[in-house]
């Protein structure tokens, strides 16, 4: 296990006035067993980014540290790293025990320990029951946990995991989800695991890092980027709905953008004056979804609220202490 330091990461393709850069200067410091989520929309250097500190891409500039060791002139099969991807990357004509044990066999592990640790790791993944079976006889979440068990029982220092989620159906990534949780609390393995979906980076992250455009734009815990979102990028990422930015709202400041989430509004008697669009049922809440002037806005109401009927005016107040302003110019956060 070991500390990941980023510092000063750029990455350019090409070179000279047509060289596109694609990530922006990242710097962050990653502790050790610590489980770090990098999350952002498609295109914006997450992955490039991973891939960087597994070595399979060059860095223009700045530098890679694991362990408190520089690695940008490492091979990757030498930084002690274990990769899972989003395609699985099984061998077919192996089985499930032939997959998991092939990193070892290539490392001249022996026999016995390559045999003891594949059975360990199978038990905790529940695949005991699959060893002799071929990745064409598994479902789509038994090969993610195969791919997962290749990488744990080389006992890496450091996870990488590149959207390793992105082709199961919902059910199944919430039960990997918690499957990945669990072995994080019994392994304790530093990981970075990149994601586009902020519900799982919700969900996951010890610490998580929201990159837009090759830039990251906060650093923190779930409570932190939810709560106190750096910039509006991230407050309209992060929370499902997003954060409502109005820039002509009552309470706003000259040059300012308000923001508010949706669960932040009380409907009642409020000064703010809103025509309800639509409504949609969600089970035990509702999400109205309104028009405040010439802008648009989300309210998030409990199901005992009784439901507005479309077209009518309702009073709505935000709450004070929940209230977040951000400078329009640059959106950046401005409340304390």
């Amino acid at each position: 296990m070991a500390s990941i330091t980023l510092t000063n990461i750029i990455k350019r393709y090409g070179s000279g006035a047509a060289a596109n850069q694609v990530v922006h200067g990242v710097s962050a410091d990653v502790m050790d067993s610590e489980f770090i989520v990098i999350v952002g929309p498609s295109g914006c250097g997450k992955s490039t980014l991973l891939r960087m500190v597994a070595g399979l891409e060059d860095i223009t500039s700045g530098t890679i540290a694991i362990g408190g060791k520089v690695v940008n002139g490492i091979d990757p099969s030498q930084r002690d790293i274990a990769m899972v991807f989003q395609n699985y990357a099984l061998y077919p004509h192996m089985n499930v025990f032939g997959n998991m044990a092939y990193g070892l066999k290539i490392a001249k592990v022996p026999v016995e320990e390559i045999k003891a640790r594949v059975d360990k790791v199978a038990k905790i993944l529940d695949l005991s029951h699959l060893l002799n079976r071929k990745p064409r006889e598994l479902s789509g979440g038994q090969r993610q946990r195969v791919a997962m068990g290749r990488a744990i029982v080389r006992q890496p220092q450091v996870f990488l995991f590149d959207e390793p989620l992105s082709n199961l159906d919902a059910k199944l990534r919430v039960q990997t989800r918690l499957e990945i949780q669990k072995l994080h609390r019994e392994l304790g393995i530093t990981s970075l695991f990149v994601t586009h979906d902020q519900v799982e980076a919700m969900t996951l992250a010890q610490r998580m890092m929201v990159m837009n455009a090759g830039r990251m734009e906060q650093f923190g815990t779930p409570e932190e980027v939810y709560h106190r979102p750096a910039t509006t990028f991230v407050a309209s990422f992060i929370g499902s709905p997003p954060m409502n930015l109005l820039k002509n709202a009552t309470g706003a400041k000259p040059g300012h953008i308000l923001g508010i989430r949706p669960e932040h509004l009380d409907i009642g008697t409020g000064a703010w004056r809103a025509v309800v669009e639509s409504v949609e049922m969600l089970g035990a809440e509702r999400l109205l979804y309104c028009r405040l002037g010439d802008e648009q806005l989300v309210v998030r109401a409990e199901e005992a609220t009784a439901a507005p009927a479309l077209g009518q005016t309702i009073g709505l107040q935000p709450r004070a202490d929940r209230v977040h302003h951000f400078h329009a110019a640059t959106g950046m956060r401005a409340s304390a």
